[in-house]
């Protein structure tokens, strides 16, 4: 009798137990937002939010207004959609809302790389060093160098070199930008060892491109891997690729290579002072690879595309290219040597700079989520205060909630390529309901978890915009080419991409 009961106990525990981690307990507390759990325990609406995160959060935001919490796969995420709220969110100290426990399972889960105390200091510090102010002039430079490389410029003569050559565009950018910003950070082959400089830049362009195309496999399955729903054929692939990574980027082949970046090298070097094995380094070299690069091709493909499907943009954005050229001394003509674009060009080009911007704000969609260490009030713009319950997380999702946003952006869906800056080329002010905003874009993120390298992603997709407009004539093949749809499965993880490449021509100019 007395065995049974305690069966009886203890299934019955097991079972309330169970019920509580699949959500069926839980209630909206007083000042909490709308709780919305789906009708499926434990999972909610993960699937829902996985298939169309955008249009799954437009249809909450219609339900339950700027402020709700649901239920995703076992967490439940506050949605934060009131841009007013945004610097609370952001600014709120880590020991109350915490970027790096939710940070810390995604790396582990997609590059293998479990963080330690201090990571995110050591990306910061050597970020802060190398890919800002003084240090990107040398990184610019570097950069430079490997877009001159890969685009061979100095192929060919006369009539050779005005025949159109014909590619997809995504595939051209997305090759380019990251072979170039893969040779500038992880370094090139030692001329010593290859026999002379030609072999050595040889065997760069050979291994760049073999990096780059196990790269995309890696990148088509990214998606499926951060929320943990590859099926068993796609996980193995996963792991051989990471595998792969782990050891073409690993701390001994690097330490073989020649101009290895600043940014790299003392990363490496300062979380080997922190003890971190070898072999974890290796994992941070694939990690930075991603977070490097991951964006930078796709964010150029959309720059280009969107300008040639708008020619007052193209014909604006080139005229002040070419004007900054020959203001430096280095006008594009018959004969002349490549350009090669100075940190300083980089700071002369207020449109190109808008146009940028622009696209960005059609295309950059991160989620930006922080762990709730203990409850914290916010306020929303209308004075109602809610409560955020610890253990949750709480998110944003600029994308939906300021950057396609007509009341701050109006025709939200329509490419402006003037619309960052002022006739007079200063940076405009954006407003909703009459007050000025301060997070009107957001395609770095904001606070603790901003992108500590954008300044240098945004002069390597500039300088690989600027080279092509100053050296090729550029054109779609179908001139009436639809702008693609992006696909919805990216959703939350910087640059969206499209669901089909668009075919294109260029040609040298002169």
């Amino acid at each position: 009798m007395a065995l049974g009961l305690i069966l009886l106990c203890t299934l019955t525990a097991s079972l309330l137990g169970g019920l509580y981690l699949l959500g069926v307990f839980r209630r909206q507390r007083p000042h909490e937002p709308p709780l919305d759990k789906g009708f499926i325990p434990w999972l909610g609406y993960a699937l829902d939010f996985r298939r169309d995160s955008s249009k799954f959060l437009k249809r909450m935001q219609r339900k339950h207004g700027d402020i709700f919490t649901v239920l995703l796969g076992g967490y439940y995420f506050t949605f934060v959609m009131d841009p007013f709220c945004f610097g609370a969110i952001v600014k709120e100290s880590r020991s109350r809302l915490d970027f790096k426990t939710f940070a810390a399972k995604l790396v582990l889960q997609v590059f293998g790389y479990k963080a330690t105390e201090g990571s995110q200091n050591v990306i910061h510090a050597a970020s802060t060093k190398h890919l800002m102010g003084d240090g990107l002039v040398a990184m610019t430079q570097s950069t430079m160098e490997n877009f001159q490389k890969l685009m061979h410029f100095n192929l060919g003569s006369g009539e050779k070199r005005r025949v159109w050559q014909e590619d997809g565009l995504f595939h051209y950018c997305y090759n380019i930008v990251f072979r170039a910003g893969y040779l500038a950070l992880y370094g090139t082959e030692p001329h010593q060892g290859a026999g002379s400089k030609e072999k050595a830049n040889e065997q760069d362009l050979i291994h760049s491109n073999q990096l780059f195309q196990e790269f995309r496999k890696y990148d088509h399955l990214f998606p499926r891997l951060a929320y943990a729903l590859l099926p068993p054929k796609d996980k193995l692939e996963a792991e051989r690729l990471k595998r792969l990574f782990w050891s073409m980027l690993s701390v001994k082949k690097s330490r073989q290579k020649d101009n290895i970046s600043g940014w790299i090298r003392e990363q490496e070097q300062l979380l080997a002072e922190k003890g971190v094995p070898e072999y974890m380094r290796d994992r941070f070299m694939f990690m930075l690879l991603w977070a490097s690069q991951g964006n930078t091709g796709p964010t150029a493909f959309w720059v280009l595309l969107y300008l040639m499907k708008h020619p007052e943009a193209m014909k604006a954005v080139k005229e002040e290219v070419d004007k900054v050229s020959r203001e430096n001394g280095q006008e594009v003509k018959p004969g002349s040597p490549p350009i090669n674009i100075t940190r300083d060009m980089l700071n002369q080009t207020p449109i190109l700079d808008s146009a940028l911007e622009e696209t960005l704000r059609l295309v950059a969609a991160p989620v930006l989520v922080r762990a709730v260490l203990q409850d914290v009030s916010l306020k929303m713009s209308s004075g109602t205060e809610y409560t955020l319950r610890r253990g949750d997380r709480v998110a944003l999702f600029p994308h939906m909630s300021v950057q396609m946003n007509p009341e701050i952006h109006p025709e939200p869906h329509k490419f402006k390529y003037d619309r960052f800056i002022n006739p007079d080329g200063t940076k405009k002010d954006f407003y909703k309901n009459g007050k000025r905003l301060k997070y009107f874009n957001m395609p770095w993120g904001a606070g603790v978890s901003i992108c500590p390298g954008r300044f240098f992603a945004a002069a390597e997709i500039k300088m690989f915009v600027f080279l092509m407009l100053s050296h090729y004539d550029l054109e779609l093949v179908n001139r009436e080419e639809e702008i693609p749809e992006i696909d919805s499965s990216r959703w939350g993880f910087g640059t969206m991409q499209p669901i089909r490449d668009v075919r294109f021509r260029f040609r040298m100019r002169f």
